[in-house]
């Protein structure tokens, strides 16, 4: 039997900046609702394909909780398979947490959201109400507008004239985006963080313009019923070379002002070596760059993104981050913030000119899949024709809801992994075998023999999954039908997307100006602001 760890246990290994990884292992949405400051979210449903990655030390100290759904029992014996050695339970769960008076937060990414409003609050972070930018915009004055979030949501809306800018390439690009010095920069993203510290970082940095974050975002530009724009495709271009070294010394500097330690690829070696360390390595550069050529053994993590989810890149708390890039710029930006938020970071000098040379995408970390039975899609295809045999065939989707509602194997059942006991009881009574399916058949080869286990009946796997069923040339099915389990494998963010209602965009800015009263009483964060 799995043994527990108290609440008490585990703010003391925060507090001491020990290495522990405290595990949500419920669905996104209700891991949103309620959760601990430094809880990170990694789902039964997905343990084998992320857990290597996120948690890579062995004997990690690993504490599992859920809120008394018994998925966490579940969890902790996969992850003990997996050859994991200090795993252990939180005592009584959620629950536990909150009968010890300890705080409870909601959303994802908290302890970064919290950081951002923390960062305003000392710093008074220059900002602009979204009237006050649409005034600027059409008196014409001579401003950038500079979207700070990933390329795909910034596609989805933006605000007019804006530009895509990731967060971590702010410091690096904005003297070629505003080269003369009295146009006005304009930082945003879609509620409140990544404008923040996207503008914070341009004053620190000691940028001539002015800076201003837009004030709330896009869901601020919504509320003042102004209109967005959809489908954009601006981006940054070329670095001019002499503002880049201008920009290397002023993120070194601030590196170095938030406790940043500077690295040899000898002294990388040296901590890397270290067996009861945990050590992160993120190339912070673009996706292209870091495909065109990488460090052997870092990941790609855009430095933006890496602070603004911080839990879900590197949810071992007192572990050690390594950062790199070819410029001096972005791993040293990325750095000092990560520094304030009380995680131990280095910086490696000397970029890419030593080790070992990596081409191409980042490469999966998954456990080995079990062997299963495969189906073709030609194969599936024809037995879905035959009417008799289509009826008695179950075709169970476990790919995430918003890729099953943009396009599904006709007829299939949506289901979630984690509540595969319970959704299978909503299937018909006369099937005689399943066909387990994803998008490209890795978690639906994990899924199979559970499935199997679950019915008695014969269970394959459908070879390259939905996208080798499209791929085949064969019809998908859109929407939300078949519904085997509630719609909790993701939480609907406020700030996403186009059709959400202003009130709920209005409570999720209410909740971010209350963040930084939740860390005065949770106490654990350690964050600090240069």
């Amino acid at each position: 039997m799995t043994r527990t760890t108290t609440p008490h246990e585990v703010r003391d290994a925060l507090l001491g900046k020990r290495e522990i990884a405290l595990l949500d292992v419920r669905e996104e949405d209700p891991f949103a609702q309620e959760h601990p400051l430094f809880a990170a979210h990694l789902s039964l449903s997905r343990i084998e394909l992320d857990i290597f990655n996120r948690i890579p030390r062995r004997d990690t100290q690993i504490v599992i909780y859920d809120d008394g759904e018994g998925l966490a029992a579940r969890a902790a014996q996969k992850i003990e398979e997996l050859g994991y050695s200090d795993v252990s339970l939180l005592d009584q769960g959620l629950q536990g947490w909150k009968d010890a008076g300890y705080e409870i937060f909601r959303d994802v990414n908290v302890p970064s959201k919290a950081f951002g409003e923390l960062v305003e609050a000392r710093r008074h972070t220059p900002s602009l109400s979204a009237g006050e930018v649409q005034a600027l915009l059409d008196k014409k004055t001579k401003l950038v507008v500079l979207d700070a979030r990933p390329f795909e949501e910034y596609h989805t809306m933006s605000i007019p004239t804006g530009i895509n800018v990731p967060g971590g390439e702010l410091v690096y690009r904005v003297g070629d985006m505003a080269p003369e010095p009295e146009t006005i920069v304009i930082i945003n993203c879609a509620g409140r963080t990544r404008s923040l510290i996207g503008a914070q970082s341009l004053v620190n940095a000691g940028v001539s313009n002015p800076v201003y974050a837009l004030r709330n975002g896009t869901i601020g530009w919504t509320l003042a019923r102004q209109q967005l724009e959809h489908g954009q495709e601006r981006k940054f271009g070329d670095v001019n070379p002499e503002k880049a070294r201008d920009a290397a010394l002023a993120a070194r500097s601030l590196a170095e002002r938030a406790g940043v330690r500077h690295i040899s690829h000898a002294e990388f070696g040296a901590l890397s070596a270290v067996p009861s360390r945990t050590t992160y390595r993120f190339d912070v550069r673009t996706k292209e760059e870091y495909e065109a050529a990488h460090l052997d053994g870092f990941r790609h993590a855009p430095g933006g993104q890496l602070v603004q989810e911080t839990d879900v890149y590197a949810p071992v708390q007192g572990s050690l981050i390594v950062l790199v890039d070819d410029d001096g710029v972005r791993a040293n930006m990325t750095a000092s913030w990560l520094a304030q938020m009380n995680r131990e970071v280095c910086v490696l000098v000397s970029g890419l000119s030593e080790g070992a040379i990596a081409h191409g995408p980042e490469k999966p970390n998954g456990a080995p899949a079990p062997a299963v039975v495969e189906i073709s899609p030609q194969a599936l295809h024809t037995l879905l024709q035959d009417n008799l045999q289509a009826q008695q065939i179950a075709v169970i989707d476990v790919a995430p809801n918003a890729a099953y509602a943009k396009g599904h194997i006709p007829g299939a059942w949506f289901a979630i992994r984690s509540d595969l006991p319970e959704a299978i009881k909503k299937l018909p009574a006369n099937i005689h075998s399943y066909v387990a399916v994803c998008r490209t058949s890795a978690l639906s080869r994990f899924v199979a023999p559970e499935l199997a286990a679950l019915t008695g009946k014969p269970v394959s796997v459908l070879t390259g999954g939905t996208f080798g069923w499209a791929e085949a040339g064969f019809d998908v099915e859109q929407g939300n039908m078949r519904l085997a389990s509630p719609l909790i494998d993701r939480y609907r963010r406020p700030y996403e997307g186009t059709d959400n209602p202003e009130s709920a965009m209005q409570a999720y800015l209410d909740w971010e100006f209350g963040l930084v009263e939740q860390l005065e009483r949770d106490g654990t964060h350690g964050f600090f602001v240069i």
